[in-house]
């Protein structure tokens, strides 16, 4: 909000004196410097008239008892006279030193110095005054204002978002109901002594829609929205940080009831004692102290504010943040189920000239995973594939080369690879796919296979879940390692030979099968108990030296194990090897449908939009 300028208030009046301090102690530091460094010898006025009778002194310039000279030898001078001394003049004279006398009177010079000084320094004074008026009519800060909150206010009028605004989070939606209830009619909750909560944490993925939820909630409850990061907090200087809490929260009062909404609140709400040196003085751990105070603490806050904070990192956060009284309301924002995504897609579709023949619902099977950010990319991304194009309206290809590029990487166009490198890629792909469909009952069904290079792979080999999955058998997670390991087997089989291109298959693969024995007790040499290392990767462990040789050993086993599981498969199946891979060479792109009939496998529902 604008703030009317007051230009002789005490606190600009203070200002302003405090800025003329500054500045001519300034100013009259760098003119004291300027004098010492200029280059004279201070001789006292014995070794004056030594010089003179040594016939070294060229020229003297004399100012009352002041004289200034230089030595034939190029040295500057200076020295002070003996008022009764009646003697030197004629030294001077016998020695023939060239005399300069000035008038002595009103130093003018200085006089005028120092007036320009003044002037310069009450211009410079205005100067910041009309700055400081023209950011706080801006809203902008300055340097008088560092403890002054940064939150933007939003008012009702401003917030157009409402819960209809929010596609899918109906668990969150549910959650914060009662919050905008509170808001709303205060004096229901009161009169039968409950209490709402003081701060919602809103937990999620980013991109699941964690800050459009905080702004319904302040559009339904038609009150004033405080939004603010938990980075704007932070400054170079101790105390700053909480300064801009109390002021946030003075603001808010003000406007209460109304909602507090901070971003990424980690900044401030790490554990405390984990900063360097530990200690109190750390300006991130005052700040969340004092927003510990303004929640809870010793300052009751009777007036309805509702902090809503998001974070995608709950595990860091300090213990008496999320303690009852403070954040004790959870609520997670999920990654979007098919209803959500479909939902999420008709909202977003809207805003982009589409073909009417598309479908959503389909469109939403085919993207698992998708936050409700990349769904909105996703549309974007249709729109823009067919501007390029030249087309008026964004049709079904559209929406299948947008989902190809955030799900498989763009497809680069520039990669020359020669008819041999073709034939092994080919052959890579095919022993993933063909793994894949001979073990129906436990995979994924196929969405298509690739030889075009995307993103950084040379080949792809992409699968799309039937349904939701929330839970995987052992069956399913065997089959999804065997499926990683076919391309490697492929090669080995077909050529004889191994290339490196199977190394993020064996990352991918590696990597399962340690959660397999080391979390999901899917090992009977290991057993049912879950080993986890102490920090990150796997250097330091909670378990025995002896343990962790089991562990290696048996992930070795398990690996070994599929790959020759894939291999037979493969070498039981060769001539389907052979065939699915001559069509890629050909079509180099190739659609499960395709693939079902070419052979001979019972197709299964595929997810292609097209």
């Amino acid at each position: 909000m604008k703030r009317p300028f007051n230009f002789f208030s005490p606190e600009r009046t203070k200002q302003i004196i405090i800025s003329l301090i500054i500045l001519t102690v300034s100013i009259a530091v760098l003119y004291k410097l300027t004098e010492l460094s200029r280059n004279f010898v201070v001789y006292s006025y014995t070794t004056f008239l030594d010089k003179i009778e040594q016939n070294f002194v060229k020229r003297v310039q004399v100012s009352g008892t002041n004289i200034i000279g230089l030595l034939k030898d190029g040295t500057s001078f200076e020295t002070v006279i003996v008022n009764n001394d009646n003697a030197l003049w004629p030294m001077l004279r016998k020695y023939k030193v060239d005399v300069i006398a000035e008038n002595v009177g009103t130093d003018w010079s200085f006089i005028i110095m120092m007036t320009l000084i003044v002037a310069f320094a009450i211009g410079f004074g205005i100067f910041i005054l009309m700055r400081q008026a023209k950011n706080l009519g801006s809203g902008g800060g300055n340097m008088f204002s560092m403890g002054k909150s940064r939150a933007r206010m939003y008012l009702p009028s401003e917030i157009k978002e409402r819960f209809t605004s929010v596609a899918g989070a109906i668990e969150a939606k549910e959650d914060l109901f009662e919050v905008i209830d509170f808001l709303k009619d205060p004096s229901k909750y009161r009169k039968i002594g409950a209490k709402i909560p003081r701060g919602v944490l809103l937990i999620g993925e980013p991109g699941n829609g964690k800050t459009l939820l905080a702004r319904a909630v302040a559009g339904e409850a038609n009150c004033p929205f405080f939004s603010i990061s938990g980075s704007d907090f932070i400054e170079v200087f101790v105390g700053i940080g909480a300064a801009r809490v109390r002021d946030l929260f003075a603001q808010a009062r003000k406007h209460a009831p109304c909602i507090i909404f901070i971003d990424e609140i980690d900044a401030i709400g790490r554990q405390r004692g984990t900063g360097m040196g530990g200690g109190g003085n750390d300006e991130r751990e005052q700040t969340l102290n004092q927003l510990l105070s303004e929640m809870d603490g010793f300052i009751q806050n009777k007036t309805p504010i509702i902090v809503i904070a998001a974070t995608n990192r709950p595990e860091i956060l300090d213990k008496a943040l999320t303690r009852p009284g403070r954040f004790d309301r959870q609520t997670t924002v999920p990654y979007p189920d098919q209803h959500s995504r479909e939902e999420i897609l008709t909202l977003h579709i809207k805003n982009i000239k589409h073909d009417s023949g598309i479908d959503i619902k389909k469109l939403a099977r085919g993207t698992p995973g998708f936050s409700g950010a990349d769904l909105a990319n996703l549309v974007n991304e249709a729109a823009i594939n067919a501007s390029r194009n030249d087309r008026d309206k964004a049709n079904i290809h559209d929406f299948e080369a947008a989902r190809d590029k955030a799900m498989l990487g763009k497809e680069l166009k520039s990669i020359r690879l020669t008819r041999e490198d073709m034939k092994l890629i080919a052959y890579h792909e095919a022993g993933h796919a063909l793994v894949g469909l001979l073990k129906p009952e436990s995979s994924d069904p196929l969405h298509k296979v690739t030889i075009i290079p995307r993103g950084s792979a040379l080949g792809v080999t992409h699968s799309m879940p039937e349904r939701e999955k929330y839970i995987k058998t052992r069956e399913e997670i065997e089959t999804s390692v065997m499926v990683m390991l076919g391309g490697r087997a492929a090669e080995e089989i077909v050529f004889g030979t191994v290339t490196t291109g199977a190394a993020s298959d064996f990352q991918s693969s590696s990597r399962v099968i340690r959660n397999m024995v080391c979390k999901y007790g899917m090992s009977d040499l290991v057993g049912k108990i879950i080993y986890e290392p102490a920090g990150q990767g796997y250097t330091d462990f909670l378990y025995s030296q002896h343990a962790a040789e089991l562990i290696d050993q048996e992930v070795k086993r398990l690996s070994d194990l599929y790959y020759e599981k894939a291999k037979r498969l493969l070498i039981e199946n060769r001539d389907k090897l052979d065939i699915l891979s001559e069509k890629l060479l050909e079509k180099e792109t190739l659609y499960a449908g395709e693939i079902y009939e070419l052979l001979g496998i019972t197709p299964r529902e595929e997810h292609k939009l097209v």
